[in-house]
């Protein structure tokens, strides 16, 4: 796989620019970064549940049928952590 120069990079960023426009690059950049701070705190949550499973429950959990686990109130705390609020 080929390196990205100076060259490309400036080029990339050229088409960006023309395709959302100066107004709007803040706006996707602050979304993209919304985004993966909500990807990133869902994904420590997940590892925080499986390594407080014990392996009797983890073979309970791969043995029982897909389902949703978690409850209305718990969706509800994700929107109220401080990481997860629009700025």
């Amino acid at each position: 796989m080929p390196n990205i120069g100076w060259t490309e990079l400036i080029i990339i960023l050229f088409v960006v620019l023309l395709l959302f426009g100066a107004n709007k690059l803040p706006d996707l950049a602050r979304s993209m970064g919304r985004s993966a701070r909500i990807f990133k705190s869902e994904v420590k949550e997940m590892r925080n549940e499986d390594e407080a499973a014990t392996p009797t429950q983890q073979r309970q959990i791969e043995s029982a049928p897909v389902q949703e686990t978690r409850s209305a109130a718990q969706k509800a705390d994700f929107w109220d952590r401080p990481e997860n609020q629009p700025r």
